[in-house]
């Protein structure tokens, strides 16, 4: 594709065509006419948000359910051990939507957000652990 360009007569202003010229070079007259493949279809913040789709957040949130599961079945309702494995659980999945919905604007607060669920999610295994080990259990390892 041949890139068409012109001169404009003014220096030192940009000159918009109906939003598809950008400037090129270090000429202050260069300008490059956009095709429409280069055009910016996603408007001034890029989509974001499709956290459903996501691998670790559909795995999130099997943990969080089989954890609730879990803690009704082996622990007593009122164990405090409930109330941290499964709020260990939530954060988990919500700290991995909420990086997703926040990675339109920031891929810092995204990045901290993925850390902090994947210490919420570390955080439950070693809850997991425990039980195993108070119970006398084998810990099984990755290939049983």
């Amino acid at each position: 594709m041949s890139a068409k360009t012109f001169k404009v007569g003014r220096v030192g202003k940009e000159f918009v065509a109906k939003d598809v010229c950008w400037r090129i070079g270090n000429s202050k007259s260069d300008y490059h006419i956009m095709s429409d493949k280069e055009k910016n279809t996603q408007g001034f913040i890029p989509t974001h948000g499709g956290y459903r789709n996501l691998f670790s957040f559909q795995k999130a949130e099997i943990i969080y359910d089989g954890t609730v599961y879990f803690t009704n079945r082996f622990f007593n309702k009122y164990d405090r051990t409930v109330g941290q494995m499964v709020q260990a659980a939530r954060s988990g999945k919500q700290n991995i939507a909420e990086g997703s919905m926040a990675s339109a604007t920031s891929k810092e607060t995204e990045i901290k957000l993925t850390n902090v669920a994947r210490a919420s999610l570390e955080e439950l295994q070693i809850d997991y652990e425990d039980f195993l080990r108070t119970q006398k259990l084998p810990l099984w390892d990755k290939e049983h």
